[in-house]
C-alpha cells in the first residue's frame, strides 16, 4: 500500500457543465468542454515537467540504444515512453521500466514506497493515479476516478474541484496543468495498459477514428493505427487517405490537416474502473455523474444576456416548455451523443448533446446548453 500523501476533496464538490471558457465562476465546481478550435500554441504543452514522472529528464542516448556515460550519467536510464505511460511494448520493452536503481526521484519514489520502486509499473498497481505537486513532492488526489472519468471524454476540456487543501483547483486536460496556480503541478501516472482512443471534430461533434459514419461506412483509419504511430514518435505525424483525399494528423499540433479544412484532434484514455470502488463498471459518459455522491444533474440553457436558466415546464408562461431537466437527463443517459426534440410554446426545438446546443428548428437559431451538478 503506498504511503504517498493524499490531496483530499469532497466528490460532491465536483460538478459538470459545458462551457467554452477557461476560467470559471458562479458555481460550486465545473467541467468545461471543447467546442471551439484553439490556436496551435494552446495545444502544445508548456513543458515536459508538468507531466513528467521525475525531476530529471530521461537520457536521450540511452533511449537511442546506448549511453557512454553508464552509471555516471546524470540523466535517467529509463524508457522515456514509460515515464509518460505511453510505451506500447509494455513489459516486453528492452529499455528500463523500473522505478528503482540509479536515479533521483525525490518523493515520487521515496524509500517509503519500495513496492512501487520494485514493480515494473509506473503506478503503485492502480490503472492510473492523478497527483498534484506543490513543490514539496507529489501527492495522490483522492477520488481520482472522478477526474479520470471526465478525462476520458473527448469534449471535456477541464475539471474544477473544490474543497481541496489548496482551495479550488482547475485541471486543464489538454495541457495537463493547473489553471491560475503557478505553484501547483499536476500529472497522470499510468500502469502501461491504458487503451487510447483518438477523436477529431466533425460538425462540432467529436468523432472517434474507427467508428462508422452516418451512412454505415467504416472509417479508413482506426484509433489503434494512429496510436501505434504516436507511440513510435509523438513528434511525427500520421497520414491516411479517405475519399481519394490525403489527410495528415500532426501530433505536436493535434490537428488533422487536409487540403480544405483543418480539424482539431484529441487523444483520450478508455475509462477503467478502479478496484475497490463500489458498483459495476459504468458507461464512460455517465461515470462521473454516478460516482459523485449526493449530487443531481441540472440541464440549463444560455439566455440572451449570458445568464443560465434551468429547463422546466413554466406552464402558462410565454416560455412554456414541453420537457423538464429530468426528461433531458433520462434521454442523455441513454446516449450522450444523441439529440432530443421538444417544443417551447408550440415551436419545435432540438437539443444536440454532442454539440451541447439548443436549435430552434424554425429559424435555426442556436443557444448553448450545459449540464451541471447541483
Amino acid at each position: 500500500m503506498s504511503k504517498t500523501k493524499v490531496v483530499y476533496y469532497n466528490p460532491a464538490m465536483a460538478s459538470a457543465h459545458e462551457s467554452d471558457e477557461k476560467t470559471f465562476s458562479g458555481s460550486e465546481s465545473e467541467v468545461s468542454d471543447e467546442s471551439d478550435f484553439e490556436s496551435e500554441s494552446e495545444q502544445e504543452s508548456d513543458s515536459e515537467d508538468d507531466s513528467q514522472v521525475c525531476t530529471k529528464q530521461p537520457c536521450k542516448y540511452y533511449n537511442r540504444g546506448g549511453c557512454k556515460g553508464g552509471a555516471s550519467c546524470s540523466y535517467l536510464h529509463v524508457c522515456k515512453y514509460f515515464l509518460t505511460g505511453n510505451c506500447r511494448y509494455g513489459s516486453s520493452c528492452k529499455l528500463n521500466h523500473s522505478l528503482g536503481g540509479r536515479r533521483s526521484f525525490g518523493e515520487c519514489a521515496s524509500s517509503e514506497d519500495q513496492s512501487a520502486a520494485s514493480n515494473p509499473q509506473l503506478t503503485d498497481g492502480r490503472p492510473y493515479q492523478w497527483q498534484i505537486n506543490d513543490g514539496k513532492g507529489w501527492r495522490d488526489v483522492e477520488n481520482d476516478h472522478i477526474i479520470e472519468a471526465q478525462y476520458s471524454l473527448p469534449h471535456t476540456k477541464s475539471i474544477k474541484i473544490y474543497n481541496t487543501s489548496y482551495g479550488a483547483v482547475c485541471i486543464d486536460f489538454n495541457k495537463i496543468r493547473i489553471y491560475e496556480k503557478k505553484n501547483l503541478k499536476v500529472r497522470r501516472l499510468d500502469d502501461g495498459n491504458t487503451v487510447w482512443d483518438w477523436y477529431c471534430t466533425l460538425s462540432r461533434k467529436w468523432r472517434k477514428y474507427g467508428d462508422k459514419n452516418s451512412k454505415g461506412n467504416p472509417s479508413p483509419v482506426k484509433s489503434s493505427d494512429i496510436e501505434r504511430k504516436f507511440q513510435s514518435n509523438p513528434k511525427s505525424s500520421f497520414t491516411f487517405i479517405a475519399g481519394g483525399e490525403s489527410f495528415q494528423i500532426k501530433f505536436p499540433e493535434m490537428r488533422q490537416v487536409g487540403k480544405k479544412k483543418n480539424r482539431k484532434v484529441t487523444r483520450r484514455p478508455v475509462f477503467r474502473q478502479q478496484q475497490g470502488i463500489a458498483g459495476a463498471a459504468h458507461v464512460v459518459a455517465t461515470s462521473f455523474q454516478k460516482l459523485s455522491v449526493g449530487t443531481k444533474p441540472q440541464w440549463q440553457f444560455e439566455g440572451n444576456g449570458g445568464n443560465w436558466y434551468n429547463f422546466k415546464r413554466r406552464s402558462g408562461t410565454s416560455s412554456e416548455c414541453s420537457i423538464t431537466s429530468d426528461d433531458i437527463e433520462s434521454k442523455y443517459q441513454l446516449n450522450p451523443t444523441d439529440s432530443m426534440k421538444f417544443k417551447i410554446k408550440g415551436q419545435p426545438y432540438k437539443l444536440d448533446f454532442g454539440a451541447m446546443i439548443q436549435i430552434n428548428q424554425t429559424n435555426n437559431r442556436k443557444r448553448k446548453i450545459r449540464r451541471v451538478l447541483v
